[in-house]
């Protein structure tokens, strides 16, 4: 598996049907994107996310060139922490460590070239499945808020998640 730059007119349409569910969709961006995923919105958004924060975007690629995985990474050069956004994998590839290996993939690259010394992400605690990825992947809790997100009926915490350069 490689990353690679995320290439809006080529690779939207290869992760717009990733997600199929409103649930899944918010516990995925936060609502930061609208559901369905829309070509131009998702354009806009990662544009916003690159101006606001640095984010750039990946496509996670099998040897073959499939692409399998799509992610966010930025570094805050204040606190020389990275942080990892918008992680998805495509539905056939889910269990099968395909996560796991994207994440270390960019872990790695923020360590490596953005010389990060941490690298974080945030996963709702709703969302088990995730963090149970993010915990094989080396990534420990450092904090949780509680009712940090509601989702119609629903309230969820926001567990940040850290993973060292020592780790």
């Amino acid at each position: 598996m490689r990353l690679r730059p995320y290439i809006h007119r080529h690779d939207f349409e290869k992760i717009q049907n990733w997600i199929t569910d409103e649930r899944t969709h918010a516990m995925w961006c936060a609502n930061h994107i609208k559901f369905p995923l829309e070509k131009e919105d998702f354009e806009q958004t990662l544009d916003r996310m690159y101006g606001l924060y640095g984010d750039l975007p990946f496509i996670a690629v099998t040897d073959e060139g499939k692409a399998v995985g799509f992610i966010c990474c930025s570094v805050n050069y204040e606190t020389n922490e990275a942080m990892l956004a918008f992680v998805l994998v495509s539905p056939e590839e889910r269990g099968k460590g395909t996560a796991v290996e994207m994440l270390g993939l960019a872990s790695r690259y923020c360590f490596g070239i953005l010389g990060a010394d941490t690298v974080q992400l945030n996963v709702f605690d709703a969302n088990i499945r995730a963090r149970k990825c993010y915990e094989k992947a080396g990534f420990t809790e450092r904090r949780l808020e509680k009712d940090a997100f509601a989702y119609k009926d629903e309230l969820w915490g926001r567990c940040n998640m850290v993973l060292s350069k020592t780790t």
